[in-house]
């Protein structure tokens, strides 16, 4: 009985065209994969400042685990809190220029964690329409009342404000940059409503950390409004090229995740390994500024060759570049087609992106060359060409 279930609800995702399927990479997290078997451009990472395969970062990973051995244990509220815990968090908050920080096991846990932890019944979260599951899943655990308002939308969010309950606590919850749209949300606007309706500001910084400001430090400090937004959220695993995420803010707020929030309560702590290859991207992002801009250069070359082909990439702001289809199994027929020719980019489609909406995720690394993208382009050319893609201008 119960697999006559799972094999018809298998049959609705196919037919609805959502079936999705895990694909095998051998070898590295480079520019190029070895992908099924086939080497491709990779277009489909999140590893943007190519750290992932760093040797600074694999001697810190071994140099951890010959001294503190694999795991860490525990949870950290009973033996798991380890040096290398404490360490990383003070590099984080140095970084983000805040009070204090606190690493979690991945931005899924952070979220669904923090958003409980900061409001709950009686109380009112503001979500933008596209941030990201983690975030929605969130809201919907602190069983507060949640208002949804439109992509970036000031003025839904200022009406939104006005009709929350005068004695709820308010929170408005928010990506810095979007990471299906690549566009950057308003944290100025966002923060000057929020300090005039009395709410408190959340930002998930997890695609623009590494990426945005000087030393890396994300949106919120390229802004100068560390000190206004009372909770910055990211990850180690993007830019950072490793595993697990983190929350900047001040002492009250460590201390208040420390003693309330659930998904970092009751779960073992990061080992030693993650945790050192992140102090090791962090002083790299730091040094290295002229990764930042070897990436801000092959997003404008690849951004400028695919729109001159006629392709729609939204608003994107950044090295996500949504290539705008519409259709589904229009946009998988592309993404298989672009795959055939080498090239993986990976077609996003609904739950994941609002239906009619969807497009190819391109990404890219500071460690693609001019020949990666060339090479790309023109495959991008033939492929509309063949499949006869009518792209939005």
């Amino acid at each position: 009985m119960g697999n006559d279930f799972l094999r018809h609800e298998l049959e609705a995702v196919k037919e609805a065209g959502l079936y999705r399927s895990l694909r095998r990479v051998e070898g590295d997290q480079g520019p190029t994969l070895r992908l099924d078997g086939h080497e491709v451009i990779n277009f489909s990472s999140n590893n943007y400042l190519g750290l992932a395969n760093h040797p600074a970062l694999c001697a810190a990973a071994k140099e951890a685990i010959d001294r503190y051995g694999c795991g860490s244990g525990a949870s950290r509220l009973i033996s798991g809190n380890m040096t290398l815990h404490e360490e990383l968090e003070s590099k984080i908050a140095e970084l983000k220029g805040t009070e204090a920080a606190l690493v979690f096991n991945s931005g899924f846990q952070a979220n669904t964690g923090i958003l409980p932890t900061l409001v709950g019944e009686g109380d009112v979260i503001l979500s933008d329409v596209l941030n990201h599951a983690s975030i929605i899943d969130g809201c919907r655990l602190a069983r507060a009342k949640i208002t949804v308002y439109g992509h970036c939308d000031l003025d839904q969010l200022e009406t939104g404000l006005k009709d929350s309950p005068p004695a709820s606590r308010k929170l408005i919850v928010t990506e810095s940059l979007f990471s299906m749209d690549g566009d950057e949300a308003p944290l100025t606007e966002i923060v000057n409503l929020a300090e005039k309706h009395s709410a408190m500001v959340m930002v998930d910084e997890a695609h623009a950390t590494g990426v945005f400001e000087p030393n890396g430090a994300g949106l919120v400090a390229s802004l100068g409004l560390g000190d206004r937004v009372l909770v910055q959220m990211g990850t180690l695993g993007k830019a950072l090229g490793g595993f697990g995420a983190y929350v900047a803010g001040s002492k009250a707020l460590r201390e208040l995740l420390i003693n309330r929030c659930r998904s970092f309560i009751f779960t073992t702590s990061l080992p030693p390994a993650v945790m050192a290859m992140a102090i090791a991207a962090i002083d790299l992002v730091k040094k290295e500024r002229e990764r930042r801009q070897a990436l801000r250069n092959n997003c404008d070359v690849l951004r400028a060759g695919l729109r001159s082909l006629g392709y729609s990439l939204g608003n994107s702001q950044s090295q996500i570049l949504p290539l705008m289809i519409g259709d589904a199994a229009r946009c998988m027929k592309l993404s298989e087609d672009l795959l055939r020719h080498g090239v993986f980019a990976q077609g996003i489609r609904p739950p994941t992106v609002p239906p009619g909406t969807s497009r190819l995720r391109i990404t890219l690394m500071a460690t693609h060359t001019p020949e990666h993208i060339e090479q790309a382009l023109k495959v991008f050319k033939e492929a509309a060409r063949e499949l006869r893609i009518d792209v939005a201008r």
